[in-house]
């Protein structure tokens, strides 16, 4: 995290905001390039240019820190992806702009390293405690308003009305996270490219025949 990014950061706010907010803000940036797990209270207090006091100052714990991480993640995630697809028309419009935010909602936050919801949905997966249970909770909305925006979709009269709607997410999020794997490891531009072309053989699959 670069000094000109921290100063940015903190030109508006309080004193302890602009400190929790420099922190939150490297803490993105770290789990993007190398998950939730890096994350340590000297590895960020280096990468915030702050001292480990000052972090312990804002957050008890590792785990306390991961969580506030994480949460800082799915707000941005909402602010990127959701709010700005909200404000397109019901019906495809609005499913198209969802996946198109989806797709593109970490190169417009500057996460050049790939989605850390998704490496933490893979990190905390399978270990019980806080920080899964936060995961999981953002990904269980994130299902609710995927089903909402597709039963929006159907009741346009866009989709089939006997579409499965929850089959139709739980494809759709597949694509997601495929092209996130694939981009991540492999090629991101072939990634997106294959993404789009499935998303787009998925709608064709359930678009009403004239």
């Amino acid at each position: 995290m670069t000094k000109s990014t921290i100063v940015r950061i903190v030109v508006d706010m309080g004193k302890g905001e602009q400190t929790r907010s420099v922190i939150l803000a490297a803490a993105l940036e770290q789990a993007s390039e190398s998950g939730f797990e890096s994350i340590t209270i000297g590895s960020l207090a280096e990468r915030a240019h702050l001292s480990k006091s000052g972090l312990f100052a804002h957050f008890g714990s590792r785990e306390e820190l991961q969580i506030a991480a994480f949460e800082a993640a799915a707000a941005r995630f909402t602010e990127t992806v959701f709010l700005p697809a909200f404000k397109t028309p019901r019906g495809l419009p609005r499913l198209h702009a969802l996946f198109d935010n989806w797709i593109e909602w970490t190169r417009r936050s500057g996460l050049a390293h790939g989605c850390p919801m998704q490496a933490a949905a893979i990190e905390f997966d399978d270990r019980p405690g806080p920080v899964r249970d936060a995961v999981i909770d953002h990904f269980a909305r994130l299902e609710r308003e995927l089903r909402r925006t597709v039963t929006m979709a159907v009741e346009q009269g866009h989709l089939c009305s006997d579409l499965d709607v929850e089959q139709f997410a739980f494809d759709t999020l597949g694509i997601i996270s495929a092209y996130y794997h694939v981009a991540r490891l492999f090629d991101a531009a072939r990634a997106e490219a294959q993404a789009r072309k499935a998303f787009d053989r998925l709608i064709a699959a359930a678009t009403p025949v004239a």
